[in-house]
């Protein structure tokens, strides 16, 4: 072969090859164009997310020393389950006064009932002896005109009438006084007994706060308490996180959120568990600032700390429920975040109010109805002689209180005990 032919199959073999290579990257090309406009287009995503959820301080309400701690870091705890537990001297000893003092007010007012009946019964005996001395006045007037009876006598019959109607008028007034005292009232609500019983419904609940509960059922973290110490209100003695209600801070650059909306899906993805366990939510706000406005030190060009860079606003996004039970997340872990934007009606930030409260608790409501059960008890017991009434009253406090905090175990190497 002369090597003019072999340069010509050379070069044919080489154009051929590179029409095949140039045909192989137009075709990837198109394909990739094809699923940018077809899907890529459509998901904005960030690896700069991580997992967010409320961190429940447990604070006291009131000042004691520390007797028990009910809980240690890494432990559940069920929503009441009692934490920590104060001293509960003082608040008992302030609780007995005031159960004593609802007690004497009590039958102080059912006096007074009893006193303005008497009174009643009085003023009653003054309107007969005026009546009686009204007469006697009379008949002596008439025999005053016959020289039977003297003006002597006749003078001390006119003064009986004026003392007797003295008497009444007295009589009546104090009655008067008394009834002001009663009138319009029964005896659960009259004013001093809602008095008296508002002393032991605030005893009742200081003596109720020495035990502090979980507000809801979660982790304890970030223990500070130790035994024997003095704490006073507003103390942050640990923490509480319910990992059940997780959700995710993903922080989007700004030329991702035009056309990214309140409720559109989001597949998330956990360094923890890897890509091939997808979580599944939606995305349910937006932040009302970017990080580095509600940052402590916020970059304001005045002070020389301003620098023009892309600026990332954080977007919540909820997360499904039973996705999170089956694969628990902890707060902080790191996520990867994709939102579908391919349906972007609606407002960018839609002004919606909820009305509904998102979280709630009622373990510090139970306290209550147990402080009025007692005040109840202990107004009954001292209306009558009512044997039911006496032996409501007779429950220990510390049954009644035994009601309003569940009691929790004490976290030791062995076998867990109640808490004294």
């Amino acid at each position: 072969m002369s090597t003019d032919t072999k340069i010509t199959s050379a070069l044919s073999k080489r154009w051929r090859w590179l029409i095949a290579a140039g045909a192989t990257v137009a075709v990837i090309g198109l394909f990739l164009g094809l699923y940018w406009a077809q899907v890529l287009r459509y998901e904005q995503s960030t690896d700069d997310a991580y997992v967010g959820g409320n961190v429940v301080q447990i604070t006291p309400q009131i000042s004691g020393t520390v007797v028990a701690i009910g809980a240690d870091d890494t432990q559940f705890v069920k929503a009441g389950q009692a934490l920590v537990r104060l001293d509960q001297a003082d608040a008992k000893v302030a609780l007995d006064q005031a159960e004593a003092q609802l007690a004497r007010t009590v039958r102080d007012v059912r006096n007074l009932y009893a006193t303005s009946a008497q009174l009643q019964a009085a003023a009653q005996v003054r309107d007969s002896d005026l009546a009686a001395a009204q007469s006697d006045l009379a008949r002596r007037r008439q025999l005053a005109a016959t020289g039977a009876v003297s003006g002597e006598e006749l003078q001390h019959a006119t003064d009986a009438v004026k003392a007797a109607q003295a008497s009444r008028d007295a009589a009546r007034q104090q009655l008067a006084a008394t009834r002001a005292r009663v009138d319009g009232t029964t005896l659960e609500n009259h004013p001093q007994v809602r008095d008296a019983a508002a002393a032991v419904r605030s005893a009742y609940l200081t003596f109720s706060r020495t035990e502090l509960p979980a507000p809801v059922s979660g982790f304890v973290a970030r223990r500070n308490v130790q035994l024997g110490q003095r704490v006073s209100p507003g103390t942050p003695l640990m923490a509480v996180v319910p990992l059940d209600q997780v959700w995710v801070e993903a922080n989007f650059k700004e030329p991702q959120l035009e056309r990214m909306r309140v409720g559109q899906p989001v597949k998330l993805t956990a360094d923890l568990y890897g890509t091939h366990f997808v979580f599944h939510g939606r995305v349910a706000g937006f932040g009302a600032g970017t990080g580095a406005a509600f940052s402590l030190l916020p970059a304001q060009n005045a002070t020389g700390n301003w620098i023009k860079i892309v600026q990332r606003v954080p977007v919540r996004v909820a997360l499904d429920p039973h996705e999170v039970a089956s694969r628990p997340l902890q707060i902080g872990l790191s996520m990867k975040a994709e939102v579908d934007v391919s349906s972007s009606d609606g407002a960018r930030l839609p002004q919606v109010a909820s009305n509904a409260a998102a979280w709630s608790t009622d373990v510090f409501g139970s306290g209550n109805a147990a402080a009025d059960s007692r005040v109840h008890a202990i107004i009954a017991a001292n209306l009558a002689d009512t044997s039911r009434a006496v032996a409501a009253v007779a429950t220990p406090t510390r049954a009644l209180l035994a009601s309003a905090h569940a009691p929790a175990a004490v976290p030791t190497p062995g076998t867990p005990r109640a808490l004294p």
